[in-house]
């Protein structure tokens, strides 16, 4: 076993540029915190897990853990190997961990792997390095675009840290010199790491599912796709099941992939995240994960139920907001920069402020007493352009809470109940509107009603594993005509259970379709 000792720093995956500017508590003199760098140690039942999606790995096995902690991932696939009929006759591990306190039970726990392949009759090296990840290897990738030889990998496993890159930090700044452009440090990690990889190399990583949509990461899903094929995804029941105890707010996802492989099947798979928990699974279509015509490479995790019509009968309505002439934004007031213009109760120079906190059933109920966000927003030349005129809105909270059954809540404003001639919609909502203006009644209604139907949410989660709904997220669903909505808007009837509207919805949309 060797430890190679570099610029040792306090802290997990984190460059010592990169923990003076963006660890908001730490100094030079203090030791950032585990929620501060993002380290999350993997439990020891999803290490098991991840461990066994590898398939083909070569009679030696070059192994890069690049976030290596006490060692848990490469234990697992250590395990997983010596206990297979397909057992390699050798190991080769290089273990990256910046934080020095986890070394000595990282090097504890690699030489256990030392002795289960000495009894399984597999020769086994490891090369720790207490070093940050990101500034070794990119000077080395720098150096590749010149030379060749240095893609020695041929499997990696890897929790890479869950915090985001500054974009004046040195690690931003190294990683751009080498063409990757992304915000966060588990996008980084995972793309260093597959071009470490050699041609037919496989990575199994554990991730927040973020990258999955959104324009933040479209070059992450670009190059990614690019050079890996996707192989399997796996997610978790629960939010929390895989990292509860360091209660991880952000859905995880762990993806096995192949550098530089053709294109194939992807298994989609789920369980608990618990110990012992029923992992199931199915077979699809690459198309289905990854649209060939898609610009933005959505990747796309089905999760399909009896009776609920799938994302294919979405793709079957075929239009578009700007099919409908409709448009959606988020609203333009934003409290804390309005604040000298916000009112507790309405008066004669002001306008309806609506919050999140307004939505009850079909309709935005105003104003509300004892609430603890104002109700309204004074009308002058500084906040008119915050302002929309009165109509028929359909508003769309961007965060939805975790009690909520859905990640889309639509919500419709009626002017009818609400009289005012201007209207604030705070910037914790999405609107639909029609060239800045409100809609008609009926086909407010029926958007609604389909943004708050189960066959939506199934849709939204297969490309969004994250609480925050974005207006672009929303212009990628697909929508009925503008007269199915109107038709299905004539027919809601308040109030409506989530089965009663599911129901409603199949029969006025979907059966129409067939």
């Amino acid at each position: 076993m060797r430890l190679m000792e570099a610029n040792l720093i306090n802290g997990k995956h984190a460059s010592s540029a990169a923990l003076a500017t963006e660890a908001d508590s730490a100094t030079s003199c203090s030791t950032p915190s585990k929620h501060e760098l993002g380290q999350y140690l993997t439990p020891s039942y999803v290490a098991d897990l991840m461990a066994g999606f590898f398939a083909n790995l070569p009679e030696t096995i070059q192994l890069l853990d690049a976030g290596a902690g006490e060692g848990a991932l490469t234990a697992a696939f250590v395990r997983r190997f010596c206990t297979s009929k397909d057992r390699p006759k050798r190991i080769e591990v290089t273990a990256y961990e910046v934080d020095h306190n986890l070394i000595e039970p990282l090097q504890t726990k690699l030489a256990r792997c030392q002795k289960e392949c000495h009894l399984a009759g597999i020769e086994f090296e490891t090369t720790i390095v207490n070093d940050d990840f990101i500034h070794c290897v990119v000077p080395i990738l720098r150096a590749d675009l010149f030379s060749q030889g240095i893609n020695n990998f041929n499997a990696a496993i890897v929790n890479p840290p869950y915090r985001k890159l500054r974009s004046d930090s040195s690690a931003r700044l190294l990683l751009r010199s080498i063409g990757i452009e992304t915000s966060n440090f588990y996008s980084a990690f995972v793309l260093l790491i597959a071009r470490l990889l050699s041609v037919k190399g496989e990575l199994v990583a554990i991730t927040p599912r973020s990258f999955c949509n959104g324009p933040y990461f479209e070059p992450f899903r670009i190059e990614l796709l690019q050079t890996m094929a996707l192989r399997r995804i796996h997610l978790f029941d629960s939010r929390s099941a895989a990292f509860g105890k360091d209660k991880v707010l952000q859905e995880n996802v762990v993806v096995h992939a192949v550098k530089n492989e053709q294109l194939s099947d992807v298994v989609l798979s789920n369980s608990s995240g618990r110990p012992d928990g029923k992992v199931t699974e199915r077979r699809v279509s690459y198309s289905e994960v990854v649209s060939p015509t898609d610009p933005e490479q959505f990747i796309r995790i089905s999760i399909n139920e009896t009776g609920v019509p799938d994302d294919s009968a979405l793709s079957s309505l075929g239009n578009t907001l700007t099919d409908l002439n409709l448009s959606v934004s988020t609203g333009r007031v934003v409290d804390f920069r309005a604040r000298h213009f916000l009112r507790d109760q309405a008066g004669a120079d002001t306008a309806p402020l609506i919050y999140p906190t307004h939505f009850n059933g079909n309709f935005i109920a105003w104003p509300k007493e004892r609430s603890r966000k104002p109700n309204a927003i004074l009308i002058s030349d500084d906040t008119r352009d915050l302002l929309v005129p009165s109509g028929f809105y359909v508003l769309v909270k961007r965060f939805s809470s975790k009690e909520e059954k859905r990640r889309i809540v639509a919500c419709v404003y009626n002017p009818t109940l609400i009289p005012a001639p201007l209207i604030g919609f705070e910037n914790h909502l999405n609107y639909f509107h029609r060239a800045g203006a409100g809609f008609s009644s009926d086909v407010a209604l029926g958007l609604a009603a389909f943004l708050n139907s189960t066959a939506v949410d199934m849709t939204f989660r297969q490309f969004s594993g994250h609480t925050q709904v974005n207006a672009t997220d929303l212009r990628k669903l697909n929508y009925p005509s503008l007269s199915s909505l109107e038709g299905l808007g004539k027919k809601i009837s308040s109030p409506m259970t989530q089965t009663e509207l599911d129901t409603l919805l199949v029969k006025e949309l979907f059966h129409a379709n067939q």
